[in-house]
């Protein structure tokens, strides 16, 4: 089967063609070669590709930026996705959108089931909850958080940075949610697709944690693993000490309960992901 991934140059893009089924025959684009908002570039990439799949994991992510350039969020990250749904509709295929779990505002004491009600605090989350919408209904839409892998731009690899590179490092101990190891997200979209299914899901790794947890987690892995040569102190701070542009939810854990049944096994704890990835950075410096 032939398969286009959008944004294949991200964290999960690179995920997705690393983790591809043999039997996938992978078609990846990026902002480079493609302009997702172009309808007609975009009608014209999938007339040639011709794929049975296409799997979206391109995304304005620029959250604080977003709040002061909403057309282009809401371009990429709404508009963008009707006309790839649309284009895979046409083709024949199915589409594979991921969402996030901004779309939620944080008041809840209890992890976020699918059908929870939404309520996004700032534009990046509003413009994700419409490009759901646009999605479709017969589009397979996967919620995750805190995403991370062993390259690009992710919390992991700037808070090794700031931890070889300062006396201290302040983190924020009152928003809680679940890191995601990039790879496992993408095996599990896979397998979502592979089974054919619609509608709205939740996947993140198991457990949770806040930013001041992640990170202290971090340097613990980074110490084992010989990635930093010494600790520094991580102080707590609470989100008034760290006023952003856009606010964030306090608490955005998801219940992924559904969808580790419908992949028959649940997703491994944050913490061992964590560590597989301090190994493989270690391992390919």
């Amino acid at each position: 089967m032939k398969v286009l991934i959008v944004g294949g140059k991200g964290q999960l893009g690179r995920g997705l063609a690393a983790t591809a089924p043999a039997d996938a025959e992978i078609v990846c684009h990026d902002i480079d070669t493609l302009d997702i908002t172009d309808k007609a570039a975009v009608e014209s990439v999938v007339a040639d590709v011709k794929p049975g799949l296409v799997l979206n994991a391109a995304a304005y992510t620029a959250v604080d930026k977003s709040e002061t350039d909403e057309d282009a969020a809401f371009a990429v990250n709404a508009t963008a996705v009707g006309i790839l749904a649309d284009a895979a509709r046409g083709a024949g295929a199915r589409f594979v959108h991921v969402s996030t779990d901004f779309v939620f505002d944080g008041a809840s004491g209890s992890p976020y089931k699918p059908d929870a009600p939404t309520n996004p605090l700032g534009v990046y989350g509003r413009t994700k909850l419409a490009g759901e919408k646009l999605a479709g209904p017969d589009a397979l839409i996967v919620r995750t958080a805190w995403v991370y892998a062993p390259t690009g731009g992710n919390f992991v690899r700037t808070m090794l940075r700031l931890m070889g590179e300062k006396p201290e490092v302040r983190v924020v101990a009152d928003q809680i949610g679940t890191p995601t190891y990039a790879p496992g997200l993408a095996r599990a979209l896979w397998m979502l697709a592979k089974q054919g299914l619609t509608g709205i899901h939740h996947f993140t790794d198991a457990g949770a944690a806040s930013w001041y947890d992640f990170a202290v987690a971090i340097q613990e892995e980074g110490l084992a693993a010989g990635l930093l040569h010494k600790a520094v102190p991580v102080i707590p701070i609470t989100t008034a000490e760290f006023p952003t542009p856009a606010p964030r939810p306090s608490y955005s854990v998801l219940d992924k309960q559904s969808t580790f049944a419908a992949l028959g096994q649940p997703a491994p704890h944050w913490r061992a992901n964590l560590r597989l990835m301090i190994e493989e950075i270690r391992a390919n410096g």
